[in-house]
């Protein structure tokens, strides 16, 4: 059991890659040192501009400015005592401490020490897709806790208190109530504690307002592009999660005269709340192994070799972990943020506002506030803003540029998911372009001046070229399975009559784990060797 522990919390210590991460650690500072919420937005010029685009869009613009104050506080707190190396360890122990509850409530319910171990297991096999430093931690670990307190019948004086802890550090703290109201529906008791425990939880900057803020999101055009909120697949991929669904259902099928009336409960709204949308999938993880271990109709029966055998494979596979460098990436990913371009502007002292990109806004509030505030970032604030970036960003739009002042922009030149390279950038690039002037390359980011002084060092903008590869290659190193920028790439380049980079790119992106391409590798084979 330790050797799990110890890969788990291995598997969990990835490099501080989600670019949210660093605005939920600014605004952790922001209330550490000003003993205050972040509203209105101290961070973004944008995020009060505009007539609401649905009703209720201040009212959401409200609840994400405040809602996980007390999380992102803690954050900060642990980045202060440790830096990044803590701030890792710090998200690995609260997965970990996910799968462990699941398997010890797999283990208490069958009774078997080798149920517990799969449930942990399973439970991490979706829990590795969710490995990223926000808020939402909270809300997996509290679901567990609080079904577990409810499992053994104490503390139960417990639950108000993490519900006001909770409704302060997530939105996910009205499941809280939800369990605490499944376990007394199913056991006719239960009810002061699941009143005290839900009104516990309006101790929070929104009070009860959670519905009329879930409702609103599902307006939000914003909401409906973010990959988070979108439906998982049934058949697909993450295949865990279909896998673990299926199965827990056919073992409450299997069982259904014996099954709890709290378990159906949970069943049914984990089930709706997975389904609906692909964050809450790890209800799904949590609950599907603790519902199959306590109602499949067979005992796992091992023999005594299985305990030094497990042992073994598991000291295997942290051994190779951590020689791999996979395990313990006590870090932040620098190499994917704007580092280099923010010094740049914290040297030259711009004045004039700043367009960015949705994926830099985050790591350029950590990096530049109260000195600087951003276009936009990933706190999803005003759907007009949005959509202005979007015109901006993809179709080159310079008058959304002019409506906002914006004098300088701080890009990323490719969206490495989908592979796209930005028409904003593609047009800057073009020589004929004057108004806007290259002043700062590197891998991670390009910095644009509108009004650049005669004696400033402009840059040649045939160095963007370059860096587009460069950009690409250094991700693809790094992440081999987002190499669609490398095909995106070859195309562009070959048709731009670059034929070398072109071959170059095509050769790197066949070369990294893709579907079958025809098309790419019939270019590949025209541009010759």
């Amino acid at each position: 059991m330790a050797l799990a522990a110890l890969c788990l919390l291995g598997l969990f210590s990835t490099e501080i890659a989600d670019t949210d991460f660093w605005w939920h650690l600014k605004t952790g500072q922001y209330v550490v040192e000003r003993r205050a919420l972040p509203a209105p937005d101290p961070f973004s010029y944008t995020s009060e501009l505009g007539p609401p685009a649905y009703p209720g869009e201040e009212r959401v613009r409200y609840f994400n400015l405040t809602h996980e104050w007390l999380a992102q506080a803690l954050w900060y707190l642990v980045y202060l005592a440790g830096g990044f190396p803590a701030v890792v360890l710090f998200k690995a122990v609260l997965l970990t401490g996910f799968c462990g509850l699941a398997g010890l409530l797999a283990a208490r319910r069958s009774g078997e020490f080798w149920w517990g171990m799969a449930a942990a297991g399973a439970a991490a096999s979706l829990a590795v897709l969710f490995r990223s430093d926000r808020p939402a931690l909270v809300t997996f670990l509290l679901v567990a806790v609080f079904i577990w307190i409810l499992e053994r019948g104490r503390p139960l004086w417990a639950l108000p208190v993490l519900s006001v802890v909770w409704a302060n550090s997530h939105g996910g703290f009205f499941l809280g109530g939800v369990i605490v109201g499944a376990y007394a529906v199913a056991s006719r008791r239960h009810w002061p504690l699941a009143a005290l425990t839900v009104a516990a939880s309006g101790l929070n900057p929104s009070h009860f307002r959670i519905v009329e803020v879930l409702l609103a999101y599902r307006k939000s055009y914003l909401t409906d592009t973010l990959i988070e909120w979108t439906r998982p697949p049934l058949w697909g991929p993450p295949y865990m999660f279909p896998v673990l669904l299926y199965a827990s259902a056919a073992a409450l099928l299997l069982a259904w005269r014996r099954v709890r009336l709290s378990d159906w409960l949970l069943f049914a709204v984990f089930s709706a709340a997975s389904l609906a949308a692909f964050r809450n999938v790890m209800l799904t993880a949590l609950l599907a192994p603790v519902l199959i271990a306590t109602y499949l109709p067979w005992r796992l029966r091992l023999p005594r070799l299985a305990a030094p055998a497990a042992a073994a494979a598991l000291a295997a596979a942290l051994g190779a972990g951590i020689w791999q460098g996979q395990f313990f990436q006590l870090r932040a990913a620098l190499w994917k943020f704007p580092s280099g371009a923010a010094d740049f502007l914290l040297a030259r002292g711009f004045t004039e506002p700043i367009f960015n990109t949705y994926e830099l806004g985050g790591y350029l509030i950590w990096r530049l506030a109260p000195r600087y505030k951003v276009f936009i970032d990933g706190r999803a604030l005003n759907e007009n803003v949005y959509r202005d970036y979007q015109q901006a960003l993809g179709q080159a739009d310079r008058g959304v540029l002019n409506r906002h002042h914006a004098g300088v922009i701080v890009v990323n030149a490719i969206e490495y998911v989908s592979g796209v390279v930005y028409p904003l950038v593609l047009g800057l690039a073009n020589q004929a372009e004057t108004e806007w002037q290259l002043v700062y390359e590197d891998p991670q980011a390009l910095v644009f001046l509108r009004h650049a002084p005669e004696q400033a060092p402009w840059l040649d903008k045939s160095r963007i070229a370059g860096h587009l590869e460069t950009a690409c290659r250094n991700y693809i190193e790094r992440d081999p399975e987002l190499c669609l920028c490398a095909r995106t790439l070859g195309f562009l380049f070959w048709r731009a009559g670059d034929s070398a980079r072109a071959r170059r790119l095509f050769a790197l992106y066949l070369a990294s784990p893709h579907d079958p391409d025809p098309e790419a590798e019939a270019a590949w084979r025209r541009l010759g060797p």
